[in-house]
């Protein structure tokens, strides 16, 4: 869109995905942008992640097509599986995908999408060891201050300090956190260790109590697991925290040779304790809004939260202008595709997975009543394009 007025300059709290893509998109646009991170050193924590077709593409109009083919995976199928073993239903993906979504799923560690996003980011325009304590509005400028006490301005400020953020609880209050009744055991190991899995596969077991996801990533040489459970007990809401090694192999006890030999090979894995939020009415207010989970925290059953935060870094580039009117529009292209989104990784319009020949319960407790979703309206949607039409 045209736009006569002076490229302001951005503040972007947070150097995780969303943010370090918001910068490069604002960055390749023209914006002069200062990222503020509250870490020491630029790390991402978390293991395995999918990029469904809607964020591969943009990522390779980014032009990170060649690099992040070298270290992803781009699964030829997904395979639901009993937890004795048997094969439910086995979907196929690779070219059958590419060729319907116009861009692959690929399958990827964090780290190694972090250190992409870093690469589109000057050094210089990154500053380490600059957690956001609070932030005010005066008549030209966005005042910053952090927590070692220095202070900076900007044109406009772009919260992506994830569920946590200082800049959402700013905006619209106290967060109201549900949890969900589920926690995630994850980890990585090497495939090595697991013979029996392919290492182009994605595999989901399903039981009555308990699912296991188990997808390739660092060019097939690693597996990254994600075991969801019942959890009775709420934890303070972490990617971090440290999980139950004990409770993992529990948990999947008696299951297949593949699972157990995978829980063998785990070690000690991370507890994401799933909690769920409503949407927001509003991101932002003036010359401030939100980005990535800042903006729509939502369980990971989509496997959307990085997609959503790259595809909210293209509409802010797009809409972007220095103005509080600029960054409304940006929040009403955006809130409801990623309300539905947010909403729909709740477990709506599920479609039932049953083996062939099993009738309405074949007691094998093989977890019939689990799903796989149908989101390929998520896959399809091509931010670039919705943009275009949107005039």
């Amino acid at each position: 869109m045209p736009n006569t007025l002076p490229a302001p300059h951005v503040a972007v709290a947070g150097a995780g995905l969303g943010g370090l893509a918001a910068a490069g998109a604002l960055l390749a646009a023209g914006v002069t942008v200062d990222v503020y991170e509250q870490a020491p050193a630029l790390r991402e924590t978390g293991v395995g992640m999918h990029l469904g077709p809607n964020s591969s593409r943009i990522l390779f109009r980014w032009g990170l097509e060649e690099a992040l083919r070298a270290v992803a995976v781009r699964p030829v199928a997904l395979e639901v599986r009993a937890q004795d073993g048997r094969l439910l239903t086995r979907r196929p993906m690779g070219d059958t995908w590419e060729k319907e979504y116009g861009a692959p799923h690929l399958t990827v560690l964090r780290s190694d999408l972090h250190a992409l996003l870093v690469s589109r980011v000057p050094a210089e325009r990154i500053h380490l060891g600059a957690g956001l304590a609070s932030w005010a509005l005066d008549k030209n400028a966005v005042r910053l201050r952090f927590a070692g006490g220095h202070e900076a301005a900007a044109d406009v400020l772009v919260g992506a300090d994830g569920v946590h953020s200082v800049v959402r609880r700013t905006v619209v209050g106290p967060d109201h956190t549900v949890f969900s009744g589920s926690s995630a055991l994850r980890g990585v190991v090497p495939a090595a260790e697991v013979p029996g899995l392919a290492p182009d596969t994605l595999y989901m077991w399903v039981g009555r109590q308990a699912r296991l996801l188990v997808a390739p990533v660092d060019a097939g040489r690693r597996l990254t697991y994600v075991a969801v459970l019942p959890d009775t007990a709420p934890a303070e809401e972490s990617w971090s925290a440290t999980g139950d090694r004990e409770a993992l192999a529990t948990a999947f006890d008696g299951w297949h040779e593949d699972v157990t030999a995978l829980v063998r090979a785990a070690g000690t894995p991370g507890r994401w304790v799933l909690y769920d939020r409503e949407p927001l009415p509003r991101w932002g207010h003036d010359r401030v809004t939100l980005l990535g989970d800042a903006a729509h925290p939502m369980l990971p059953h989509h496997g959307q939260g990085a997609g959503q935060a790259l595809e909210d870094a293209v509409a802010l580039a797009h809409f972007l202008d220095g103005t509080p009117a600029g960054l409304r529009r940006y929040e009403e292209f955006r809130r409801p595709h990623t309300t539905r989104v947010q909403l729909g990784s709740r477990g709506g319009g599920a479609q039932k997975v049953r083996p062939t020949g099993a009738g309405p319960d074949d007691g094998a407790g093989s977890g019939l009543d689990q799903v796989v979703e149908d989101v390929s309206w998520v896959h399809h949607y091509d931010v670039e394009a919705a943009l275009a039409e949107n005039v």
